[in-house]
């Protein structure tokens, strides 16, 4: 049984991987547009989408742990994190009391309808998608403590 799900898994996975970004358009947190496929398509940059909530403990912690080694990962790789908030219309209101206070340095787009979520088949926060060349090459769903090691591991490849 172990070894079918691992095989569904890195099948979903793989088929997955190269998939082009949806031709979607969502609101940045000062109120500016942004095409996520042609916004965010500087020649060979990593572009890490990671997709949060405030109601998302695990979400948080994620981008506070990627936020502890961010600088760090800018200066070494060609890469931005982009945090997109699939918070709805009745919690989108906690985004930027949220967001001043933590202070990120990160590129924070509001995904208030959920289009964006619906066209990458996004279920569950906290979700990673990682881009290069307007690809999609590698994808996480979930934190746990330490992932961001694994996530700086699966860019360094790129």
């Amino acid at each position: 049984m172990k070894k079918i799900l691992m095989l569904l898994l890195f099948l979903g996975c793989a088929a997955y991987a190269q998939k082009e970004m949806p031709n979607v358009t969502v609101k940045s947190a000062d109120n500016k547009s942004f095409n996520v496929k042609n916004d965010f398509s500087e020649k060979d940059k990593i572009y890490v989408f990671s997709f949060w909530a405030t109601w998302c403990a695990p979400c948080i912690k994620e981008l506070d742990a990627i936020n502890e080694k961010y600088a760090q990962w800018s200066k070494e790789l060609n890469m931005e994190v982009i945090a997109v908030s699939v918070d709805d219309s009745r919690t989108q209101k906690r985004v930027k009391p949220l967001l001043n206070g933590k202070k990120w340095p990160y590129q924070v787009l509001l995904d208030t309808n959920q289009d964006l979520k619906r066209a990458l088949g996004i279920v569950n926060v906290p979700y990673t998608v990682v881009v290069k060349n307007k690809k999609v090459v590698y994808v996480h769903n979930g934190y746990s403590q330490g992932a961001e090691e694994e996530l700086y591991n699966q860019l360094k490849k790129l």
